[in-house]
């Protein structure tokens, strides 16, 4: 496939521009037509690829799964209810998506053999879902069950946002304030001092320092800031030991990193859950869970978790033998073993994770929040007290 940059003609005379995958041109003519689009002219792109497979938003996925499963379970072909969600579709990549599925399921395929062609919309989990749906015959349950995931992940994304967002807008203050003062204020008063011939303290001295190195070298800090963070990402996209190194540390983050691990917890609690219920083998849920854990630590955790229970070991003693979960979730497992109700004992482990993160989210707000006033206060009254006690010498020094 070769993506193409597009100019066609809707039916009601405008004119539209686009970019789209195709095999040729002829076969991109034949993609719009389908689209109700009338072809005028195409040309490859060379540097399309990020676009290309640039991530769908969720609200995108909540409404194809939301739509297709009141279309299927209204009796509508699969195929028809996608070719109305396709002229439906406002997002111009993901109506190219959804253009894909229609054209392939046309040529004899399944709806989950044709969303796996496009592993940056539909993930390992969700291609296992539809297939488990597609072959007990309840694929509308299972599209309103993938739907309440995508759902409760988005939820946990907005928590795990509230985390970082506030102390990020205080940090950004502090730093401003840091910079104006010590651009702006402390080199004023440092030609003041200098003109009074004072022995100065030591935290002035410093603070003076730091504005004169600030003042000659600011492009080098922010050449140096700039390097580290590329070079840290490129690291951590490349290295299996450094992204092992970097997800350890950000599960071992005072107050923020037990909160990150609950978030991916609950994450894989609501998928493992929803795949158990859907009919997909307990071994084939993990490995699919461990695609999607999104941290390098976990997914070895599951991945032990997985090879205990395919060597013949209950799910509950599997899940106690790693120090990842809590002795609430496997006691709850093995009640759920005891009583033949894995389902309800996994539902109840969804549950708890979820009402843990809200938890811890709300207690660490109400611990952030003063804890950075007080250190945006401490760091402030430090630079008074440099600057102020000076001044203080020079004026009791005055004659009167």
């Amino acid at each position: 496939m070769v993506m193409f940059a597009y100019k066609a003609i809707t039916p009601d005379g405008r004119h539209v521009r686009g970019e789209m995958d195709a095999a040729n041109l002829v076969d991109l003519e034949m993609r719009l037509k389908r689209m109700d689009l009338d072809f005028i002219n195409g040309n490859t792109l060379k540097g399309a690829r990020a676009w290309h497979n640039a991530p769908i938003p969720r609200r995108e996925l909540i409404n194809f799964c939301f739509h297709l499963e009141q279309l299927t379970r209204a009796g509508v072909p699969i195929l028809e209810g996608l070719a109305d969600l396709r002229d439906s579709t406002e997002h111009a990549r993901f109506r190219e998506v959804v253009a894909g599925l229609v054209e392939s399921i046309e040529g004899g395929r399944n709806l989950s053999d044709a969303a796996e062609d496009y592993p940056h919309v539909f993930d390992t989990v969700f291609c296992a879902l539809l297939r488990a749906g597609e072959t007990s015959g309840q694929l509308p349950r299972v599209l309103r069950e993938i739907m309440e995931s995508i759902k409760r992940e988005d939820e946990l994304a907005a928590f795990g946002r509230r985390v970082v967002i506030y102390p990020i807008i205080v940090s950004t203050i502090i730093l401003a304030a840091l910079a104006v003062a010590l651009l702006f204020l402390v080199p004023q008063l440092g030609s003041l001092f200098r003109l009074a011939g004072q022995t100065l303290p030591l935290q002035t001295r410093l603070l003076i320092g730091a504005s004169e190195l600030l003042a000659d070298w600011w492009w080098l800090l922010l050449l140096v800031v700039a390097a580290t963070a590329t070079g840290l990402r490129l690291a951590i996209q490349r290295s299996p030991s450094a992204k092992r190194s970097w997800d350890g540390l950000m599960l071992a983050l005072p107050l923020i990193g037990p909160i990150r691990s609950k978030i991916i917890l609950a994450r894989f609690a609501g998928l493992f859950s929803m795949m158990y219920g859907a009919g997909i083998p307990i071994v084939n849920a993990l490995k699919s869970a461990e695609t999607v854990a999104g941290n390098t630590l976990v997914a070895d955790a599951l991945s032990r978790v997985r090879d205990r229970i395919a060597e013949g070991h209950s799910v509950s003693s599997a899940f106690a033998a790693t120090p990842l979960f809590p002795p609430l979730v496997v006691r709850m497992l093995r009640v759920g073993e005891n009583t033949g109700a894995l389902d309800t004992a996994l539902a109840n482990v969804n549950y708890f994770y979820d009402r843990d993160v809200r938890e811890a989210v709300d207690r660490l707000q109400a611990i952030i929040e003063p804890l950075l006033m007080v250190v945006l206060g401490a760091i402030l009254l430090g630079i008074m007290m440099a600057v102020l006690g000076p001044v203080y010498d020079i004026i009791t020094q005055l004659p009167l």
